[in-house]
């Protein structure tokens, strides 16, 4: 799928690599990609990124500014957020609310810990989706 896919140039590439293993062979040569060095992988809670995180709350005044609260205590930098009322949903109980943050970029474990808190907060009904948004690099 994509620039370079399909049958023609699936077949060109393969055949230049036949090419040149047909050269390196008559030379007595060959190519290598030399050695690699070890990769030191980082663990997952050391990783940072944005993240999408959707919830279902009591829709009364003070819970935004409770859930804002979690999010500040661990850190985490929210970039934008929407509220959806029952009035504007039919997907909705009578007295909740779906919130959905946009955050900055944080670091994996202090996002965890955020949402492990939130979990624990009396207004918060449900958590709903999280997902890393990642950003594309500019050129």
């Amino acid at each position: 799928y994509g620039r370079g896919a399909g049958g023609g140039p699936t077949a060109s590439a393969l055949i230049g690599d036949l090419v040149d293993a047909a050269v390196n062979l008559n030379r007595g040569a060959h190519a290598s990609i030399g050695k690699l060095a070890p990769a030191r992988i980082r663990p997952a809670e050391e990783s940072s990124s944005a993240v999408y995180l959707s919830l279902e709350a009591a829709d009364r005044p003070g819970v935004l500014a409770a859930v804002a609260s979690v999010f500040g205590e661990h850190g985490v930098s929210i970039a934008s957020m929407e509220q959806e009322s029952p009035a504007a949903s039919d997907r909705l109980d009578e007295g909740r609310a779906r919130i959905e943050f946009v955050t900055h970029v944080a670091r994996e474990r202090d996002v965890l810990a955020t949402v492990e808190a939130l979990r624990h907060l009396d207004a918060v009904h449900r958590l709903g989706s999280l997902i890393r948004v990642l950003e594309a690099e500019e050129s």
